[in-house]
């Protein structure tokens, strides 16, 4: 079985990334890429999917762990009645090759030690054809298209399809484990030396830290916050994916479990603001590119989410030999979310657009003519029904958030063509924007509730209206938008947390109630910065916090009457929503205590 979501820890290489279990186990690899098949799958099922366990072999008294300081490697050290040992866990930056290095250091007595290495290629099924590498040191293994070399210098030996080893390390002593991944079609790739790869990753990790520009509370977090980010992106094309795992539940034993290993222009301009206000300039300017690649073409094939290097058709089709993460099935491999229409999506690529520009991004001329040409084709679908921005499978709706992001498109490209004087259809603009805000006004706001609602004609929430006056649809102080908050919080939150979908709905997929959603959580400490509530904004965002595993991470949603992290992990958007929220809390704060004549000025 598996670990505990909140138990793994994340090691990458900013083109894949591995989970590393408190128990030194790699439960989770997909090689070479965040959106390639795993090699060890056991996340999703048992040791025998795949897996790579370094861990002491006699009885574990103590363990604890932590990221070597601002650095995406992990020292996990291990305690037993003979002594203690430390397992360093790390991928360093990716050369011609892809490397996960383990170091197995001894600190005090002497511990022995056992390595269970089982290599499963294609998501946990395919057993590879194992050899010693006839070109030099190391043991090969083979199948399909997928070649993995694993060097060490301890003897190793098969056991039951198993590759393991057992070996004793002392104070001061080192034991290195080096898993090497090429195609198989290749020569099998150069072996690295461990100690210099373990400083070029501290090294690397370290210089691009450097560069935060965020000095304000809760710094560690944000900086955790921002590597994780960093570590979710795929470097060769600046694209970010959403997570680097599938179909861990939303609920604990239930069926909503999705592949999040893409990148959603739902995320575009919350990442856009987390990179531009954290000082990473260079990697906003990346994912701005992607997304201008991924959406080109005709806007009415424009997709909600694309693959890491912008592929468009992510069929979705279930693994059903994987028995799922603690049971909860099925393993779903691709989105077919992928083809919905949801309206959201425009304004949040405009929005993106517009604050790259603002941002002083180096944009190409031809974004302008690509932003003309979304906005003209929203003018003709912006008052159709959509799936909305939670993706939900069932008839299409008029969804609220969907409508006010429609205006979000227009407001921003209106502001576009004014401040950088770009030619454009500006009457009718300005007159489908204050349509689309008339429209929302008298079909999103039902006066009962004194709340803005999920979609037209309905009386259920939605998170996602919390959103209303963060994108400047109506101003913090509006009474609507604080109705619309007072109602969140009376029928939307779980022992303090806010939930994604009003609990007073009665779903047709009839799945268990799913955890709160971490990001909206923020949303709401957002709407209170918003409103001048900053002790409310604090308690919403401390409590969020306080949910991190120890290594300062989150999945999609908190479970909080079973305590426990669900949903992909870790998830960008909680750690993106997390950056802003600390930004928002930070600069509200500082600009309260200015003098009042300092403020006013």
């Amino acid at each position: 079985m598996a670990s505990r979501i909140e138990d793994y820890g994340l090691i990458g290489d900013c083109e894949t990334a591995a989970l590393v279990g408190r128990d030194g186990s790699i439960d989770w690899l997909c090689w070479p890429n965040f959106d390639s098949d795993a090699c060890f799958a056991a996340l999703l099922g048992t040791p025998k999917q795949g897996r790579w366990r370094i861990s002491p072999a006699d009885e574990i008294t103590g363990t604890s762990r932590c990221y070597r300081d601002n650095t995406l490697i992990l020292e996990t050290r291990f305690e037993t009645e003979r002594g203690e040992v430390t397992l360093i866990d790390f991928m360093p930056p990716r050369g011609k090759a892809s490397d996960v290095v383990r170091l197995v250091r001894g600190v005090r007595g002497r511990v022995k030690m056992r390595m269970d290495l089982v290599i499963r290629f294609g998501l946990g099924i395919d057993v590879p054809w194992v050899r010693r590498n006839p070109d030099g040191p190391g043991l090969l293994a083979i199948c399909g298209q997928d070649m993995i070399v694993l060097r060490t210098q301890v003897e190793t030996r098969g056991e039951d399809l198993t590759t393991v080893a057992d070996f004793e390390i002392g104070e001061g002593e080192t034991i290195s484990f080096v898993l090497t991944y090429g195609p198989s079609h290749f020569p099998v790739p150069e072996p690295i030396d461990p100690e210099a790869a373990l400083k070029d990753a501290e090294d690397y990790w370290t210089e691009w830290c450097s560069r935060c520009s965020y000095d304000g509370v809760n710094h560690d977090l944000v900086m955790r916050s921002l590597i994780t980010l960093k570590a979710l992106t795929f470097r060769p094309t600046g694209g970010i994916v959403a997570a680097p795992t599938t179909s861990l539940p939303e609920k604990l034993g239930g069926a909503r479990n999705w592949d999040y290993r893409y990148c959603w222009l739902r995320d575009a301009t919350f990442t856009l603001l987390a990179l531009i206000n954290s000082g990473y300039t260079e990697e906003a300017a990346a994912w701005h590119s992607w997304l201008q690649r991924a959406v080109a073409g005709t806007p009415a094939d424009m997709q909600i989410m694309y693959g890491i290097m912008g592929q468009r058709r992510l069929l979705e089709w279930e693994a059903g030999w994987l028995p799922g993460y603690e049971g909860a099935q099925p393993v779903r491999i691709g989105n077919a979310a992928h083809a919905q229409l949801q309206l959201d999506v425009y304004g949040e690529l405009i929005d993106a657009f517009h604050q790259s520009r603002m941002a002083k991004l180096n944009l190409g001329e031809e974004t302008w003519s690509l932003e003309c040409t979304v906005v003209n084709h929203l003018a003709d679908i912006w008052d159709k029904p959509d799936h909305g921005i939670w993706e939900r499978r069932d008839e299409p709706r008029h969804y609220v958030l969907s409508k006010v992001m429609a205006w979000v498109a227009f407001d921003r490209a209106i502001k576009g063509a004014e401040r950088f004087g770009f030619k454009a259809p500006l009457v009718k603009w300005r007159v489908l924007r204050e349509a689309i805000h008339r429209d929302v006004c008298q079909k999103g706001f039902d006066r009962k509730l004194n709340s803005f609602v999920q979609s037209y004609g309905s009386q259920l929430l939605d998170a996602s209206i919390l959103l209303l006056p963060a994108v400047g649809f109506l101003p913090p102080t509006d009474p609507r938008v604080r109705g619309t908050i007072e109602a969140i919080e009376r029928y939307m939150m779980r022992d303090g947390f806010v939930l994604r979908h009003d609990p007073r709905e009665v779903s047709e997929e009839k799945q268990p109630i799913e955890g709160a959603f971490l990001a909206c959580s923020l949303w709401l400490a957002d709407a209170h910065v918003l409103a001048g509530d900053l002790d409310k904004a604090q308690t919403m965002f401390d409590r969020v916090v306080a949910v991190a595993n120890d290594l300062g991470l989150l999945a999609e949603e908190f479970d909080s009457g079973a305590g426990r992290l669900t949903g992909n992990f870790p998830q960008a958007l909680t750690h993106i929503a997390l950056i802003n929220t600390a930004h928002n809390l930070s600069s509200a704060k500082a600009e309260a205590e200015k003098p009042a004549m300092q403020r006013s000025q």
